[in-house]
């Protein structure tokens, strides 16, 4: 983003920027395994299994998460692993996002001297 980048010009991941995507892609991108059971993203993330259930979809859709289901012990587990193309566009919406605060900051710095 170059200095006259405008914020209506920017194009925001619509796959990530919604809110429940955005937090669950935070913390599968930050934890330290490569599998996180459902229940452990619901309650984590205070999500209720509906909305948790349908966001999963739509990152799977778009390729950046995999839901892997199978039965343990006669009950369902159900887990969900971070794709490298979800990492790399996560990593790449992080990017946008700091270039954004970088330029408030930098206004607001220059607005500040202009006082």
């Amino acid at each position: 983003m170059n200095e006259h980048t405008n914020i209506d010009s920017l194009e925001f991941n619509k796959a990530i920027h919604e809110r429940a995507r955005l937090i669950i892609l935070t913390y599968l991108a930050s934890t330290t395994s490569s599998k996180v059971l459902f229940t452990e993203l619901k309650d984590k993330l205070e999500l209720t299994s509906g909305n948790l259930s349908v966001q999963l979809r739509n990152l799977e859709k778009v390729g950046y998460i995999n839901i892997d289901k199978k039965i343990v012990g006669n009950r369902p587990e159900t887990t969900v692993i971070l794709t490298k193309e979800g990492l790399k566009n996560f990593k790449e919406y992080l990017l946008m996002m700091e270039s954004i605060i970088n330029r408030v900051k930098t206004n607001q710095e220059e607005d500040e001297k202009n006082d």
